[in-house]
């Protein structure tokens, strides 16, 4: 029997983080990928270099790519140096890539990154988001609501 799976992400180390998607998106349900790396680009991650600001994941012939992510050459690399944002491949169960497989063709949903991290034994994962695009309305609605519990803290603070 499958041992069960943790509630939260195990992040031991977080190496990127897309903080515009949460803004951007509404976030369905999230998954945890690993990440088919070389060797020169574990160690750049390992520095704390990479960014997934502008990346997005694509399910294509029933596997799944992270495109578009910059994790740039290892200073000390040599000429086997990795190519800074070639395609890289997520590593999900097939369960996993079938349904979300289903949701981006069906439901209109994107797959985004939400950050790179190592978990406690060393391996490199993503966390990927089944996400849903807002309209300029629905972000400007955030911004309000993320407002109103700043300024609701405030008040309770200063009541004591």
């Amino acid at each position: 029997m499958a041992r069960p799976r943790p509630a939260t992400f195990d992040k031991l180390k977080t190496v990127a983080e897309n903080r515009r998607a949460r803004y951007d998106y509404f976030i369905d349900t999230t998954y945890e990928a690993g990440l088919a790396l070389t060797g020169t680009e574990v160690k750049a991650l390992r520095g704390g270099e990479g960014s997934i600001a502008e990346s997005y994941a694509e399910v294509t012939n029933g596997e799944v790519w992270l495109v578009n992510a910059n994790i740039p050459e290892f200073s000390h690399g040599n000429r086997f140096n990795h190519e800074p944002k070639r395609p890289r491949k997520l590593l999900l169960h097939e369960r996993e890539i079938n349904k979300l497989h289903g949701a981006v063709a069906r439901d209109g949903m994107t797959l985004v990154p939400l950050s790179i991290y190592f978990n406690s034994r060393g391996r490199a994962k993503v966390e990927l988001a089944l996400a849903k695009g807002k309209k300029a309305h629905d972000k400007r609605e955030t911004i309000k609501q993320r407002d109103w519990k700043r300024e609701a803290g405030r008040i309770m603070r200063d009541r004591g």
